[in-house]
């Protein structure tokens, strides 16, 4: 039997690989710190699980939830683009010295297997095309948010056209977050290289489902849809609505983990590979607002022209690698996904 360690196994994404992963007759355990913005209240886990309630950062405690484990679902993390810069410290601390922590401990427990859950940001914006083949565009600039002008504009001040994006892409993150992402990526590889062990990348992009986080800034776009219309209030859909995403739904992004720890433990030592998580389809954040206020019966979305800094217009993924070489897709369609998360119950509110 495999025996698996799942940290964050108590969050939203993490509890889904627990439940997957117990399906598929898996021993689990769980390290999690049940931070309070980030649980309203601890969650009820499986009684077959194993709970160690730590932070990832205290290396007595990684130590200790390592023992006996053949294989690590690297979940813990802060997330989300944040309030402020002011956030940079804990997102830093958190995400790279928590990923470190446990890369060490790893070593020192003879634990050779590790997915590591990364996200869409670290490619930045996404893929685009003018009429001469392939660009990059470099971050937006202030005077056009301002003037309402969101998309990406070409050397001719036109539009470019946005495309699905692929592994191979160059990395371009722009907020700390999708720096930490990234950080723990590459301490991943570093890990595997000098030690003979193997890990997996998941470069989720937007996941959404039940159990989603409610009334918390760090939270996906869905949840703060969802939250909003909790409250009886209208979904505040910023820019244009018209941003391109990839919405994929927290069972299949399990799916793919599940797919992704039975395939880590049969590659090379010292190997590293990274995937795109999504569904590969196109809907844009508007179209997920609207789905959410129309199947709820809640007041229609707001859209305010407002804009983040941070954000990225559009970023939609290819997910050919990983149906190639991982046999995984996803399977539930976004309508009725959206259906479901309507009125799915989300996590207990965080209190701030």
């Amino acid at each position: 039997m495999t025996i698996l360690l799942v940290t964050g196994g108590a969050g939203f994404i993490g509890g889904a690989v627990v439940t997957d992963a117990l399906a598929r007759g898996w021993e689990v355990r769980v390290l999690d710190s049940l931070r309070p913005d980030v649980h309203g209240t601890a969650p009820a886990l499986d009684p077959r699980v194993e709970l160690l309630i730590g932070d990832v950062r205290d290396r007595e405690t990684v130590d200790a939830a390592l023992q006996g484990i053949d294989v690590v679902s690297h979940q813990a993390a802060k997330v989300g683009l944040g309030v402020d810069f002011a956030d940079a410290p804990d997102y830093v601390d958190s995400n790279v010295t928590g990923t470190a922590v446990l890369l060490a401990a790893m070593t020192d427990a003879g634990v050779k297997h590790l997915v590591v859950a990364s996200s869409m940001v670290v490619y930045g914006e996404g893929a685009y095309r003018d009429a001469d083949g392939p660009v990059r565009p470099g971050p937006r600039s202030v005077a056009d948010l301002d003037a309402g002008r969101f998309d990406p504009l070409g050397a001719d001040g036109e539009p470019l056209h946005p495309e699905l994006i692929d592994e191979d892409a160059p990395l371009d993150p722009r907020n700390v977050y999708a720096l930490s992402k990234l950080a723990q990526e590459q301490l991943a590889s570093s890990w595997a290289r000098a030690t003979g062990g193997s890990a997996i990348a998941l470069r989720y992009h937007n996941v959404y489902g039940p159990g989603m986080p409610q009334n918390t800034p760090y939270a996906g776009v869905g949840s703060l849809f969802r939250s909003a219309l909790e409250r009886g209030e209208a979904p505040r859909v910023f820019e244009d609505g018209r941003q391109r995403r990839d919405f994929v739904h927290v069972r299949d992004v399990a799916g793919a983990n599940l797919a992704a720890l039975h395939a880590v433990s049969g590659m090379d030592a010292g190997a590293f590979r990274a995937y795109n998580v999504g569904s590969g389809l196109v809907h844009t954040i508007g179209e997920l607002a609207g789905a959410l206020s129309e199947t709820s019966n809640g007041p229609a979305p707001v859209t305010t022209g407002e804009y983040r800094l941070g954000d990225v217009r559009h970023i939609t993924a290819s997910s050919a690698r990983i149906a190639a070489e991982l046999g995984w897709s996803a399977g539930i369609p976004f309508e009725a996904g959206v259906r479901e998360f309507a009125t799915a119950p989300l996590r207990a509110a965080v209190t701030r």
